[in-house]
């Protein structure tokens, strides 16, 4: 008798695994995310930094809202679970922030990270409350910037935490932080999973689960490093050398886009 198969792990599940972080890498496009999940991740983040320079705007400034939502259309049938970078909620209106967090569950989305740009605590967690309370299987991960855009203060970081914990965030994400200490003293205080962005510079990924981080989130460092490779295949290109790195063919990228025509007739016919 052949056993069943185990059930794939909720998002949420994937936080909850004793020395076993999520690694939450970040697409920015179909092709971006296509590749990661061909590589085994189970979940894949989206990164507000490239999807506002895909279309020249501003990162963290409200001006992406539209192309935020419409990157979720294009991955959220994908075979992943996806978590959208929403900055703010595009929004100080709690209710606004709602009808985000409705569009973005209804086309496939199950996590979403919220910031709160140093603004005030309460605007924050009034919009965290709202969310939860709408689209409860939202997983809602509050991100405070007081280490990212600020002094890293620890005791201001802290209210933040304890009031976003409270409004029923389902997960804390402090950026920016990449001291041990202060990192493991983060985890100690929080009562849900704690979310920090990976520094080249700052611990690893084992050094990391030992602190007991449950999520660590890539960013947009993939997406720069895609910059930087581009950058350097032509540097060497117009040097007469050949470009170092891999280099996926025409057909690996036609493939990719086979693979969607094949979900989406699937999808039309079952």
């Amino acid at each position: 008798m052949t056993a069943e198969p185990a059930p794939a792990p909720s998002f949420a599940g994937l936080h909850h695994r004793p020395g076993e972080p999520l690694l939450l890498p970040n697409a920015w496009d179909h092709a971006s995310a296509a590749v990661l999940a061909a590589r085994g991740f189970p979940a894949i983040g989206t990164t507000s930094l490239a999807v506002a320079a895909a279309v020249g705007r501003p990162d963290g400034e409200g001006a992406t809202r539209e192309h935020t939502v419409g990157l979720a259309l294009i991955l959220g049938s994908g075979p992943y679970l996806l978590s959208v970078d929403a900055e703010d909620g595009f929004s100080d209106d709690p209710a606004e922030v709602v009808q985000l967090a409705r569009e973005l569950w209804a086309v496939g989305a199950v996590g979403v990270n919220l910031e709160d740009g140093l603004g005030p605590v309460r605007r924050h967690a009034a919009k965290i409350a709202a969310v939860k309370a709408a689209v409860p299987g939202l997983f809602v991960n509050a991100r405070t910037d007081t280490y990212w855009s600020g002094d890293g203060d620890e005791k201001e970081t802290l209210r933040r935490l304890d009031a976003y914990q409270e409004a029923g965030a389902d997960g804390v994400f402090v950026p920016g932080v990449t001291d041990p200490g202060r990192i493991a003293a983060l985890v100690r205080h929080t009562a849900v999973p704690l979310n920090v962005l990976h520094s080249p510079t700052g611990p690893t990924l084992g050094h990391l689960a030992g602190l007991g981080v449950r999520r660590v989130s890539l960013g947009s460092l993939l997406y720069r490093r895609a910059l930087g490779a581009a950058l350097d295949a032509v540097t060497d290109i117009a040097a007469g050398r050949a470009p170092a790195g891999t280099t996926p063919s025409y057909a690996d990228v036609r493939a990719l886009e086979r693979s969607v025509s094949a979900s989406e007739s699937a999808n039309s016919t079952g």
